[in-house]
Formats: C-alpha cells, structure tokens, sequence
C-alpha cells in the first residue's frame, strides 16, 4: 500500500488542500476517492484515472458531468505519493505551466526531505 501525502511549502502551506477546499463538494469528495484508490493500486493504477505526463510526473484523472479537475503528483522512495497541485481543466491539454509547477515542487520537496 501506498501513502498519498500533500506537498506543504516551506511556510506550512498546503497547495492541493487549498484547492480541494475551492471545488464543490461532490468533485472534492470525487476526488479524495481517487486519491485512495491512488494510495490502494500505487504505480498500478492506469488510465482513465491516471496518465504519466512526462519526467516522473503524473496526473490524477477526476470528471463529474462536464467538470474535469486534475491533480499533478509524483512516486518517492518509501511508497510514499507526493500531491503537489491540482487544476480545472479547461483546453484539450494539460497546461505547461503546470507541469513546470509540479516539477518544480517536487525538486523543492526532494531537496528538504533528503
């Protein structure tokens, strides 16, 4: 089993905990249920709940009606998974300003956890 965390910035700040809080309620909770079933099949978990990006990154697929929200995460050592931020889809791709986010949290989390 594997252990769903939230990047937390170095001021104690919870980015994807603000952003579960902005979603209403079913897709937050919709959500949430797919981060546990994340936790549950790990690095088994597939399309359509789950795509690799690129580089190590990987977004947790979530749609309720024609609302699709994405959260961007990563594998550490440890079976530990690293939710690093989440976004409402709104274009055909995921925007690059996200992934860059992701990745950028993620050296930035890797850097204080060695």
């Amino acid at each position: 089993m594997f252990q769903v965390e939230f990047y937390e910035t170095e001021d104690k700040k919870k980015p994807i905990e603000e952003f579960l809080d902005s979603l209403d309620n079913k897709m937050a909770a919709k959500m949430i249920g797919l981060m546990e079933i994340l936790e549950e099949k790990g690095t088994e978990l597939r399309m359509p709940y789950s795509e690799h990006l690129e580089d190590g990154i990987f977004e947790l697929r979530c749609k309720l009606g024609n609302n699709i929200t994405r959260a961007l995460y990563f594998f550490y050592v440890g079976k530990k998974i690293i939710v690093t931020n989440g976004f409402v889809k709104k274009t055909q791709k995921t925007p690059r300003g996200e992934v860059k986010l992701a990745k950028e949290r993620r050296a930035d989390w890797i850097r204080r956890h060695n």
